[in-house]
């Protein structure tokens, strides 16, 4: 089992072509970008340990502290479709949030992911709603009209100081963000402990406005 990292301590190798990449990250070559996807997966693997082996109290403590900075950042206005997730794997549970943001009338869904290599859409989420489920099991409302969300929170494995998000490499949120045709506000959510110098973002990777990393401070993309 990882060990709670320093929540200071960027972590992470950076690829060993590291010093032959192009100023802003990008690989120059096939062989550069093979080394920065096999780099991205270790990390993957080894941020979602690490959030897994945090203690359950500290993940709460975290998820508390997100919830309250989701209410500052996000007011309750007729026109405000929040998009949330399903926690899996250790990831922030915002299931008692959403509740409660449906409970001050705002309007409140989920991501639909029912085919690979598609964008998702999203359906309006109520706390009667029944529910289906999509890949990896995971659920979304199985009844009711697709809607564009206003705002998207999107769970992160890991996060750099420039607002990108590492995802688990299926490229769901960064194809659906292009695919819209109006940009909502995206907030990436996790853990303090996920944090590094950089995650190489590539011309696909697409910048949350603002990371929410827990209890500390969140980031503000530069504008």
């Amino acid at each position: 089992m990882s060990e709670t990292p320093d929540p200071d301590d960027p972590g992470g190798s950076p690829p060993c072509l590291l010093h032959e990449l192009g100023a802003d990250g990008t690989p120059r070559d096939a062989r550069e970008a093979a080394d920065v996807a096999r780099w991205r997966k270790a990390e993957r693997e080894r941020l979602i340990g690490v959030r897994s082996a945090l203690p359950p109290q500290l993940r709460a403590r975290h998820t508390a502290a997100i919830a309250r900075q989701l209410d500052a950042l996000i007011p309750a206005r007729a026109h405000q479709i929040v998009s949330l997730y399903w926690p899996i794997r250790a990831e922030p549970d915002l299931r008692e949030w959403m509740h409660a943001a449906h409970a001050r009338r705002l309007r409140v869904a989920l991501p639909v992911a029912v085919e690979l290599g598609r964008p998702m859409s999203f359906r309006e989420w109520r706390p009667e709603a029944p529910l289906a489920r999509g890949l990896w099991k995971i659920p979304y409302p199985a009844e009711g009209a697709e809607v564009l969300p206003t705002t998207v929170i999107a769970p992160l494995v890991g996060f750099d100081e420039h607002c990108y998000r590492l995802g688990y490499g299926g490229g769901f949120f960064d194809r659906t963000l292009a695919a819209l045709g109006r940009k909502p506000l995206v907030i990436g959510v996790g853990y303090p402990q996920l944090r590094l110098a950089t995650i190489f973002p590539q011309p696909h990777d697409i910048p949350m406005d603002w990371i929410v990393p827990g209890a500390q401070a969140a980031l503000r993309r530069a504008r």
